[in-house]
């Protein structure tokens, strides 16, 4: 459990993200974290560097909800502060936070906090015994450092963490988490370090998660973009949404547009997205310019539009609902899709006060 999040076993596949303002800056953290939760992000991670960062991690938490994450590297001390100030999951290594006694120290502060820990195994960062050995960095070396941790941990007998193996390089990140997880059965952190922009990093993310995904592999995840971690939250329910592993928010179908559309379609597609990026119930929108694939593709979905002259055809419920003209589209659109949020909120609400 992160917080009240479940990690593992038969839970949603979690999608997290990462600040990257300073941690220091309290308002400007409270206020990107609150940005990463109104998008759906389950969990968020907050890098704490310092002793000063770790005491604004408190006034932090004083003021989100969403459960979070400490970055921890080197100094135990911070882990043992951020412990007492209510963080609900430490990402350690623990090889790099020094003599045994200091990794004690974490581990039974973990314990007696109920907290888990996150080993963070990364290819830019291993050890130099493992560089001599292995002369560069690859998945072997990648798993070897894994277990060096987890031994760490199993001599305390914690059992209460999850792992990632991180890589740049998609082959190398899917050779290690395909190893490591026919070893352990705590949960996968999946995650393709340093991906690079918001298109290319969306691109090796999906191409490398995607594959694991669809294997079985990995618990929760964190799309690595250089770009706003807002971006990294829509991009990981986007990925789970298009293997049919998980739903939140417009699961949005749209054509590609071609001569034959009868509206803009990308224009439509872009504002409508941007318009609706708020919602989080699950809800299918498809959008198709013209009748040709239009009526079968609006028909699977809740609300669908499809493209006809002079008037467009809208859909609810896989039934023709009424004819519109391109100048409404938007609006009406809009309109529907809150309405059609609101029945189904309704919907869950009743169901809950029934049970």
């Amino acid at each position: 459990m992160v917080g009240s999040v479940p990690v593992g076993g038969d839970a949603p596949i979690s999608v997290q993200s990462m600040t990257n303002t300073e941690t220091t800056d309290v308002p400007a953290t409270v206020e990107q974290i609150k940005r990463l939760e109104a998008v759906g992000a389950d969990i968020v991670r907050v890098s704490v560097p310092t002793m000063d960062a770790a005491n604004a991690f408190g006034a932090i938490r004083n003021q989100v909800t969403v459960p979070l994450v400490a970055d921890i590297h080197f100094d135990y001390k911070i882990a043992l502060k951020v412990a007492e100030l209510g963080v609900d999951c430490l990402r350690i290594n623990p090889g790099n936070i020094g003599s045994k006694d200091r990794v004690k120290a974490v581990i039974s502060s973990a314990r007696d906090h109920g907290i888990p820990i996150r080993i963070g195994v990364n290819a830019g960062s291993l050890g130099k015994d493992l560089l001599r050995k292995y002369k560069e960095p690859n998945a072997t070396a990648m798993v070897e450092s894994a277990k060096r941790n987890i031994d760490m941990l199993d001599a305390e007998d914690f059992q209460d963490f999850k792992l990632s193996m991180k890589s740049s390089d998609v082959f190398m990140a899917i050779e290690a988490y395909r190893t490591i997880a026919e070893q352990i059965d705590q949960p996968l952190h999946l995650g393709i370090t340093e991906a690079g922009g918001l298109r290319s990093g969306t691109v090796k993310s999906a191409a490398g998660l995607g594959l694991l995904l669809m294997e079985g592999i990995g618990d929760t995840v964190r799309i690595s973009l250089a770009a706003d971690p807002v971006e990294e939250v829509k991009v990981g329910f986007d990925l789970l949404k298009s293997l049919h592993i998980r739903s939140k928010g417009i699961n949005l179908t749209a054509c590609p547009s071609c001569s034959r559309q009868n509206f803009d379609v990308i224009g439509m597609v872009n504002e409508l997205e941007r318009r609706v990026e708020d919602i989080t119930t699950t809800l299918d929108v498809a959008i198709i310019g013209c009748i040709v694939n239009g009526p079968g593709e609006a028909k699977e979905a809740d609300i669908g539009l499809t493209g006809a002259s002079p008037n467009n055809l809208v859909y609810e419920a896989g039934k023709p609902h009424h004819k519109i003209t391109n100048e409404a589209l938007l609006d009406d659109l809009e309109r529907m899709i809150r309405d059609r949020v609101a029945e189904k909120q309704q919907q869950q609400e009743q169901l809950i006060a029934k049970s």
